[in-house]
Formats: structure tokens, C-alpha cells, sequence
């Protein structure tokens, strides 16, 4: 009896854990917000230093009667909407529009169906693919001022070597830069020429990712190449044909080096933009409020075409 009353006293007490607490939803959501905001947070601080808060500034500059006074006193009194009126009621803001939408147009057509089609050239193997590639590449390389300089040496009616070689086949000399007539013409021609390696580029890639599969069922069917091209391959690269037309759209639109460097604007403002016309308002005749407003109406034609574009093709898509 002794010993069974020692031995009960001797043994260990039962240990006893405590229950792990169950995790708060509430601080596990809080946690993983604050994760996403840490994360996001720096593209957002920049996004609205390097963004955010010139946009804003451009709109209130275009109410604002803000001249080269006011660098040195501060003050750049509203005056409501005239800026906005002086603008709209300038004979040079419709011809610098007009002439923004057949730039902007024929720049877009032309590099996107030469584009195309050296993309569908280059996606078939032959001897020196590679090299010719990227030898295709060097306009976009090229800084478009560069590329604005030597184009207007080339195009000059009296020294080029444009009209030099026309002038040995017995063409003649032709105002590529002077004529009213020509100059727009030859801007867009030159701008075609330094887009054409983007389009190419981005539309190869995306061949390349249109399954081989579908042609050979093709084939097979007897289709002809433009059936096939028509049937598969544009269904196929539409996504990839968005992103080209809306990058282009966007870099075109508002596009100021290229024409600056080949005609300032000129002859006779035949290749006025509303890049152009935002320069010589703010910079020129330092009118900064009517700077702003064609400013602020670049931005929103571009908004408004990437909103509706991106929204049609999305709802095609479903």
C-alpha cells in the first residue's frame, strides 16, 4: 500500500497545452492589403510626381494668363476660358488639325501594312534572315532628330541626292521641302520610314506565336495564300495589331523633332501640327496659356482613341 501511495506521489504531473488561437480574418486581410500597397506604392508616388501633377499644372496653365512675367513675378492671374477661345478662333489651329489627322493617318497605314508585310517576309527561313533583320532595325535606332537632319540633306531640291539621281533619269527636281503641296507628303513619308522597323518587329513576334498547325490544316484544305492570310493569320495577330495601332497612334499624334528638323512648321505652315503649334505658342510667341490648351487637347484625343479602341477590340474579343 506504501509503495502504490509513493509511486502515485513520484509520477509526473499531465502537461497541459493551450489551444493555438485561430487567425483574425480581419488582420490577415489588413496584412495582405498593406502587402499589395507596399508593393504598388512606389509606382504610384511616381506615377503622380512624374505624371500626375504636370498634368494637372498644364490644365490649370491653360486657364491661366501665364507669360514670361510670371517666371519673375509669380503671378499668373485667371482669365477663364479665353485662352481656350483665342485657340479655337485661330485660323492656323484647323489647319494645324486637319493637317495632325493626314499625318498622323497616312503614317499609321503605311507603317503598319509595310510593317506587315516584311513581318510576313521575314517569318519564312532563307540565307541572311537574321542579318537583314536587323539591319531593318537601324531608323528605329536612330534618334528621329538625326533622322530629321539627314532626310532633309537627302530631300534638299538643290543639293540632294534625291533629286540628284531623278535629275540623271531625266525626272527632274521636285520641291520635296518647299512646295506647300509636297512638304506634308514628304514628312509622312520620312515618318513611315523610321516606324516601319516598330511595326515589323512586334508583328514578327507575334506570327511567330500563331500555331503552325492551322496553316498546315490549311494546306490541306487548298486554300489560297490570301485566304489563309485572310482566314488565320489577321484573326490570330489581332491583339498584337491593337498594341501596334495604338502605340503608333500615340507616338505619331503628337510627334515635334522629326517635323521641326525637316521643315519648322513650313512652307507656309503646310506641315503645322498640333505638335508644332504647341511648341511655337509656348516658345516662340511664349504664349504659354495657348501652349497648354493644344496641349491638353493632344492628350485627350489620345486618351479618347485608346479608351474606345481598346473597348471595341476587348468587346470583340469576347
Amino acid at each position: 500500500m506504501s509503495t502504490a501511495t509513493a509511486s502515485a506521489a513520484t509520477a509526473p504531473a499531465p502537461v497541459t497545452t493551450k489551444a493555438a488561437k485561430p487567425p483574425n480574418p480581419a488582420r490577415t486581410r489588413l496584412r495582405g492589403r498593406l502587402a499589395q500597397w507596399g508593393f504598388i506604392a512606389p509606382a504610384v508616388i511616381f506615377m503622380a510626381l512624374f505624371f500626375g501633377y504636370p498634368l494637372v499644372r498644364n490644365v490649370v496653365m491653360s486657364f491661366q494668363d501665364y507669360s514670361p512675367s510670371t517666371f519673375f513675378t509669380g503671378r499668373s492671374p485667371f482669365n477663364g476660358t479665353d485662352n481656350w477661345s483665342n485657340v479655337f478662333n485661330d485660323e492656323l489651329f484647323g489647319k494645324a488639325l486637319w493637317h495632325t489627322i493626314l499625318f498622323t493617318v497616312g503614317s499609321l497605314i503605311g507603317q503598319f501594312c509595310v510593317g506587315l508585310g516584311l513581318a510576313v517576309f521575314f517569318s519564312r527561313r532563307f540565307p541572311l534572315n537574321g542579318i537583314l533583320r536587323s539591319l531593318i532595325l537601324l531608323p528605329w535606332l536612330v534618334p528621329m532628330v538625326v533622322s530629321g537632319v539627314v532626310w532633309r540633306r537627302i530631300l534638299d531640291q538643290d543639293t540632294g541626292v534625291l533629286n540628284s539621281f531623278l535629275g540623271t533619269v531625266g525626272l527632274g527636281d521636285t520641291p520635296w521641302l518647299t512646295s506647300p503641296g509636297m512638304a506634308l507628303v514628304s514628312v509622312v513619308l520620312v515618318n513611315i520610314w523610321i516606324g516601319i522597323p516598330f511595326n515589323m518587329v512586334i508583328l514578327y513576334g507575334g506570327l511567330q506565336e500563331v500555331p503552325k498547325e492551322l496553316y498546315e490544316a490549311a494546306s490541306l484544305d487548298g486554300a489560297s495564300a490570301w485566304r489563309t492570310f485572310r482566314s488565320i493569320t489577321l484573326p490570330m495577330l489581332r491583339p498584337v495589331i491593337t498594341v501596334v495601332l495604338v502605340l503608333g497612334f500615340m507616338s505619331t499624334v503628337k510627334v515635334l523633332d522629326l517635323i521641326l528638323a525637316l521643315t519648322d512648321g513650313g512652307p507656309a505652315d503646310s506641315t503645322q501640327t498640333l505638335g508644332t503649334l504647341t511648341y511655337q505658342n509656348s516658345f516662340v510667341q511664349l504664349d504659354f496659356g495657348a501652349g497648354a490648351v493644344v496641349g491638353n487637347i493632344l492628350i485627350l484625343i489620345s486618351a479618347v482613341f485608346a479608351v474606345f479602341y481598346l473597348r471595341a477590340n476587348r468587346n470583340e474579343g469576347k
